[in-house]
C-alpha cells in the first residue's frame, strides 16, 4: 500500500514543487582545498552504510507502545485530557503521537536531501561541493529508514506540518548559499538532533532506537559541517548581512518552538484542540524538551558568529543561553560512540 493511503490526515497531492531562484557554481580550483572540511569529507566516505543491511528489520514496533517510550513522555501526560482517556483511547494516541513525530523526522529529511543537492550546485568551494555530495547520499538512507519504519513497521503516517513545510520553502527558495546551510545544516538539522536524541535515549524498543542512533551519526556530521563552512564564511560579511541572518535565527528559532505542540494529532483524534495545547506547553517534561530543543543549534549558531544581542536575548527567553558553551565536538564523539554500541549489540538500554 503506498504512503498516500497511510496518511492520517487528508492529502490531495503526491507533491510539492517549489519556485526559487538558484545559482550553479562551478570552480577550476582543485588543490585549495580547507584541511577541516576534507577531513569531513573523509569520514563520511567512510560511514556511509546500508539502511536494508545495518538495520535489523526483522525486528517489530510494539503494538500498543511502538517505540516502547514513558509515557510520561507524552506532552498531555497528566493532565485532565490525558486522565479522561481509556486504555484503548491512550494506546491509540500513543501510536499516533509517535507516527506524527516520526513523519516529520521523514519529511525534514527529504527537505535535507534536496537542501544538500542544492549546497552541491550553489556553493563555491569544491571541498564543500565534495562533502555535500556524500550529504546527498546521507539523506536519502534516512529518507528510506524512516519510510520503511512508518510504512511496513507503524502502518501509518501524517503529512508534513505547515509549521515544518513553511521554513523549508523559506530554506529551499533563498538564492544565498550559505542561507540553506543555515537554515538547514545549522537548525533544522540542529532540531532534529536534539529530537532525534529523545527517542535513541528513551526510546526501549531496540528497531526505533537503532534507526535514530545511526541517523544520528550522519547528521552530527552535517551540523559540524555547516560549522566548517559558515564559520570561514561569515566573518566576511557586512553589519547589515549578519544582522538580516541574525534576525532569521531568532525567528526561525521561535517558529520551531512554538509550533512544537502536535495539533494535527489532538484533532485527528477528536481531542479537545486548545485544552490539549494548553496542557502540553504547561507540561514540564514539555517545557524541558522545548528547551533541549535547541542544545545543539545554541553553541554552533555562537561559532559561526551570529552572536549578537538579538539573538543571546532570544535564546535567554527561550531558557537555552546555557546550552552556549556546549563541547559540539564532544557530542559529535558521543553519537558515534552510540552508534558503534547498537552495531556490537550493546546499545543505552
Amino acid at each position: 500500500m503506498a504512503t498516500m493511503y497511510r496518511y492520517q490526515l487528508p492529502v490531495t497531492e503526491t507533491g510539492w514543487t517549489l519556485e526559487g531562484q538558484t545559482q550553479t557554481a562551478f570552480t577550476w580550483e582543485y588543490e585549495d582545498e580547507r584541511a577541516k572540511l576534507l577531513a569531513l569529507y573523509d569520514k563520511g566516505k567512510k560511514q556511509q552504510w546500508d539502511a536494508a543491511e545495518r538495520i535489523d528489520w526483522s525486528l517489530d514496533l510494539d503494538p500498543e507502545n511502538p517505540q516502547e517510550i514513558d509515557d510520561r513522555l507524552i506532552p498531555i501526560y497528566g493532565s485532565p485530557v490525558w486522565d479522561r482517556l481509556t486504555a484503548k483511547e491512550k494506546t491509540k494516541l500513543r501510536c499516533h503521537q509517535q507516527a506524527q513525530s516520526l513523519s516529520q523526522f521523514m519529511h525534514g529529511e527529504q527537505g535535507a536531501l534536496m537542501a544538500a543537492a542544492r549546497i552541491v550546485q550553489m556553493v563555491p568551494e569544491l571541498d564543500a561541493k565534495f562533502y555535500a555530495a556524500t550529504q546527498v547520499m546521507d539523506e536519502a538512507r534516512h529518507v528510506e529508514a524512516y519510510a520503511r519504519l512508518l510504512n511496513e513497521k507503524l502502518g501509518m503516517a501524517y503529512p508534513i506540518t505547515p509549521g515544518l513545510s513553511s521554513l523549508l520553502e523559506t530554506v529551499l527558495t533563498d538564492r544565498r548559499w550559505d542561507m540553506t546551510y543555515l537554515g538547514m545544516q545549522i537548525l533544522i538539522e540542529g532540531l532534529a538532533l536534539a529530537a532525534f536524541q529523545r527517542i535513541r535515549d528513551y526510546a526501549k524498543n531496540r528497531l526505533a532506537a537503532s534507526v535514530n542512533a545511526y541517523v544520528m551519526q550522519d547528521e552530527a556530521r552535517h551540523v559540524a559541517f555547516g560549522r566548517l563552512a559558515l564559520r570561514d564564511f561569515y566573518p566576511h560579511l557586512s553589519d547589515g548581512e549578519r544582522d538580516e541572518r541574525e534576525e532569521f535565527v531568532v525567528e526561525a528559532c521561535y517558529h520551531m518552538r512554538d509550533r512544537f505542540n502536535q495539533k494535527e494529532v489532538w484533532e485527528n483524534l477528536g481531542l479537545p484542540v486548545k485544552e490539549a495545547i494548553e496542557a502540553a506547553m504547561a507540561s514540564e517534561n514539555m517545557k524541558m524538551f522545548r528547551k533541549r530543543l535547541f542544545s545543539r543549534i545554541v553553541p554552533t549558531v555562537k561559532d559561526i558568529g551570529l552572536w549578537g544581542p538579538r539573538v543571546q536575548k532570544a535564546f535567554s527567553d527561550m531558557g537555552a543561553i546555557e546550552f552556549a558553551d556546549v563541547d559540539t565536538d564532544a557530542l559529535l564523539a558521543k553519537d558515534e560512540e552510540v552508534a558503534r554500541e547498537f552495531d556490537a549489540g550493546r546499545s543505552v538500554h
